[in-house]
């Protein structure tokens, strides 16, 4: 078994009316919110150490997969050294992947997603 430091990697939160929804995380928070397109997506990040190794996440509004709703948001939960380990157990547990592992960008690590027993996609992050 490994331990991790954090049982989160990164959130998202999606948003329709993203402007609207930057400035709410932004008067809340008491900063101005970076943004950036990533992709189909445009991203508003929540502030964080990632220097000491903080756990971070965005406001997101994009076309797939991103509605919000009081169900939860869109977790992407610790992949520990490297995300298919943990991913290579999904399918034997009863779980589906929909995603397997992929790159995300330079420097930016993995990202897999899988479907748990209940029917939450679920993310997964590792940096390798």
């Amino acid at each position: 078994m490994e331990l991790h430091k954090n049982a989160v990697s990164w959130v998202e939160i999606p948003v329709t009316d993203f402007q609207r929804a930057k400035k709410f995380y932004s008067t809340i928070f008491n900063y101005e919110m970076p943004e950036m397109e990533m992709g189909p997506n445009k991203m508003g990040f929540l502030l964080f150490d990632q220097e000491n190794g903080g756990v971070g996440g965005a406001i997101v509004q994009g076309s797939k997969g991103y509605t919000p709703t009081k169900h939860g948001v869109k977790i992407y939960l610790n992949g520990g050294s490297d995300l298919n380990n943990v991913l290579n157990r999904v399918d034997a547990a009863g779980g589906k992947i929909t995603l397997p592992k992929t790159p995300i960008g330079e420097n930016m690590g993995y990202m897999g997603f899988f479907t748990d027993l209940e029917g939450n996609e679920i993310g997964l992050h590792s940096n390798n």
